[in-house]
């Protein structure tokens, strides 16, 4: 029992069997991430890319928080998961949404998501737990942000703060994965 009891809150040993998901997961998330931010460019065939990259993330979530079985965190990134897919969908489907309803939407959408992360960080308090609060507070100030500039805001902005958003969160991820094997 040398450990802060900090680090052990919230642990399970099949966290620690399986932190190779969430480092899978989070290096997924970083690519995913940069691809975003290099791809940032207006028009329907950014929107369609970056509301497929949103579909392959939320995917990608849903699968990692099954694989890792019973931890703190489950429900907090199945919201996330549904979150992320339900996004990329309907901006896959229904491109022709205008430009601010899609910003509108992203603006809640990071939001909503960051606030959330950030609080939940600091109720789980999991390993690497202040990344996690770093990257609900870095959403929520894309969000605030990108509401204030809206409707101005084109859809690059939505496409540089979502690749943004994935980079934080995929960083995050890899932090647990790094505290979660040193356990």
């Amino acid at each position: 029992m040398n450990e802060p009891m900090e680090v052990m809150v919230g642990t399970t040993a099949e966290m620690i069997r399986n932190y190779g998901w969430f480092l899978a997961f989070g290096i997924i998330l970083l690519a995913l991430g940069i691809a975003v931010v290099v791809r940032a460019f207006t028009g329907k065939a950014a929107l369609v890319f970056l509301g497929w990259l949103m579909m392959f993330a939320g995917i990608t979530e849903f699968v990692s928080t099954f694989m890792v079985g019973k931890w703190a965190g489950f429900f907090v990134h199945l919201l996330l998961a549904l979150a992320f897919g339900t996004t990329g969908a309907l901006i896959v489907f229904r491109p022709v949404i205008s430009a601010e309803a899609v910003t509108f939407i992203m603006a809640v959408f990071l939001l909503v998501a960051g606030l959330y992360e950030f609080g939940v960080s600091g109720w789980t308090h999991l390993p690497g737990w202040s990344w996690q609060a770093a990257n609900g507070a870095i959403s929520t100030i894309m969000g605030l942000l990108l509401l204030t500039q809206w409707p101005i805001a084109g859809l690059w902005v939505v496409g540089l703060f979502v690749g943004i958003d994935l980079i934080s969160y995929g960083s995050g991820w890899i932090a647990l994965a790094i505290q979660v094997h040193k356990l």
